[in-house]
């Protein structure tokens, strides 16, 4: 048995020195710009931690607000969609893991690694269910509440196809963790649950933050590329905002966000102290000195970047059921949720107003990020369960046989359309 725990731990070891993971992009990570990509950068700062090699591939056109890719240690790699060049690239790499971020990477290229590096272990990092988003989104539009019943999309049978082909897939949020069991009948052997992976707050971050007193002005942001961010940003100008100007006269609000585009530009309005700021530098610079972040998310999915600054910050908030949603496990909000109009704009005035409340708000800001966000827990579960699969390889893509059944079609369908729309591109 010594012997043998001796062995195990030898390949545990040799598991964790000699792995090289290629990570598929759908964008060139930008987290100054997106929780998303924070997320990203995340998960490669615990794979590095391990020695594992990391390579960043994407067929995005470069962006000037990425990373910078050398600094960190990351290879940069950009790759053609529907170019057989791909495969001779991922031939020649041989990475022992290749992660697709997003479902939409995933079928532009899962069928190429399982054909040229059928041993990697497949993961899917979702960043947020789209289906659910989606169908919450069109919800919306339509003017009625969302049922599950719309979420049997075009969409959903694209993304639940997606998730079964990979080996794993990582889920940001817990709620949807658990409609993926309980409403896809999806088994919990090919999820793994892995929120955002954060430092704790500690006396040192306490004491550095700028007290009640020294903190003015209400503040949102997010990417304006990403619908529900543009459409809160609508609500808050047009209804929500005009409640708490009128009780708070002197106050502002501050609008953060990359990529404005004209429509959102339009919507600043100094006489209202309705200030769109654009592109924050420093989100955290930002949230630090502001006394309450505003975030009337209306539809949506997955974990709110805006709202993990706030606590990260000491920035109580408002919002929605939905932003609130798998951000707080069974832990107090940092702050106040509400769904109806007029309670949102009293709760913002309470917060800026009363110093209690806002220390309460903040107190329980602490606890979540430092209970439901813990980096170290986390990124050992990750670990823990990349090297099972990996060693269990055979038995658990066996176990998935409905997975194998949508690999089968999806290289005899997804492969001669690739195939063709090359040839077609050639020709132009």
């Amino acid at each position: 048995q010594k012997a043998l725990a001796n062995c195990w731990g030898f390949f545990i070891l040799k598991m964790m020195v000699s792995q090289h993971i290629l990570m598929i992009g759908a964008v060139w990570p930008e987290p100054n710009s997106s929780a998303a990509g924070s997320r990203t950068m995340q998960l490669i700062e615990q794979f590095q931690k391990l020695n594992w090699k990391v390579t960043f591939a994407c067929a995005a056109a470069d962006s000037n607000f990425s990373i910078d890719f050398e600094k960190h240690g990351i290879e940069k790699v950009t790759i053609e969609l529907n170019n057989s060049s791909f495969d001779d690239f991922i031939k020649t790499l041989q990475p022992s893991i290749v992660l697709f971020d997003r479902f939409m990477i995933e079928e532009q290229f899962g069928w190429r690694v399982a054909e040229n590096c059928p041993e990697a272990l497949r993961v899917l990092d979702t960043i947020d269910l789209h289906c659910l988003r989606l169908a919450r989104q069109q919800a919306f539009k339509e003017k009625r509440n969302f049922t599950q019943e719309d979420l049997f999309s075009d969409v959903a049978k694209r993304e639940i196809a997606s998730i079964y082909r990979c080996d794993i897939t990582l889920m940001i949020s817990a709620y949807e963790m658990e409609l993926l069991q309980s409403f896809f009948n999806i088994d919990a052997s090919i999820l793994h649950y892995t929120p955002f992976l954060l430092n704790p707050i500690n006396s040192n971050d306490l004491a550095n933050w700028p007290l009640f007193d020294a903190r003015a002005n209400f503040v949102t942001i997010g990417n304006f590329l990403h619908e529900p961010n543009w459409n809160g940003v609508l609500y808050l100008k047009e209804e929500v905002w005009p409640l708490i100007k009128k009780e708070l006269p002197s106050a502002e609000l501050h609008v953060y966000g990359a990529y404005p585009s004209p429509k959102v530009t339009q919507l600043n309005n100094s006489k209202e102290g309705f200030l769109i700021k654009g592109r924050a530098e420093s989100a955290h610079e930002v949230m630090l000195n502001a006394k309450v972040c505003l975030a009337p998310l209306r539809f949506g999915a997955g974990l709110k970047g805006k709202l993990i600054d706030a606590m990260q910050c000491g920035t109580p908030s408002v919002t929605t059921t939905i932003g609130a949603e798998a951000m707080h496990a069974n832990l107090e909000w940092s702050g106040i949720i509400t769904d109806d109009l007029q309670s949102f704009a009293k709760a913002a005035v309470q917060l800026y107003t009363d110093k209690t409340s806002w220390i309460n708000s903040q107190n329980k800001g602490v606890d979540i990020i430092n209970k439901v966000f813990n980096k170290v827990d986390h990124s050992q579960l990750l670990i823990d369960r990349i090297i099972t699969v990996q060693t269990n390889l055979l038995s658990h893509r066996q176990k998935n046989f409905l997975g194998s059944v949508l690999l089968h079609h999806t290289i005899s369908g997804t492969k001669y359309m690739a195939r063709w729309i090359e040839e077609k591109n050639k020709k132009v």
